[in-house]
């Protein structure tokens, strides 16, 4: 069973920083392509950034130059630094697992909030 655990939400104000973990068991993690999604209240679930097995990253234009996901295999565990926070970044965020060419292979975690204040 893939369990994903996610880590290191919190309240901060604008401007500041925080580091999102997201450890994974139960699966070989470096076959994973790995992303961080996010929901704010009221609005559909949107990617925020991904990282595939072979390390090839994508951002979502809101948050390019201010995040960053990396991906630790030996820890099984993905990350997303986010620098310079901004209000609109409050939501619950995600971390979810998919498999290249598995089929239904979609895994998620329960979430931590980020709430960002002005």
């Amino acid at each position: 069973q893939v369990q994903l655990v996610e880590s290191g939400g919190g309240l901060v104000q604008a401007g500041g920083s925080l580091r999102l973990s997201c450890a994974a068991s139960g699966t070989i993690f470096s076959r994973n392509n790995m992303g961080w999604y996010r929901q704010a209240a009221g609005k559909q679930r949107e990617l925020v950034a991904d990282i595939t097995s072979g390390g090839r990253i994508n951002y979502a234009d809101s948050v390019k130059g201010r995040f960053t996901i990396s991906r630790d295999n030996a820890k099984n565990t993905v990350y997303l630094q986010m620098n310079s926070l901004k209000p609109e970044d409050t939501a619950v965020y995600y971390c979810n697992a998919k498999r290249p060419l598995v089929y239904g292979y979609d895994y998620w975690g329960q979430g931590t909030q980020v709430t960002v204040s002005s």
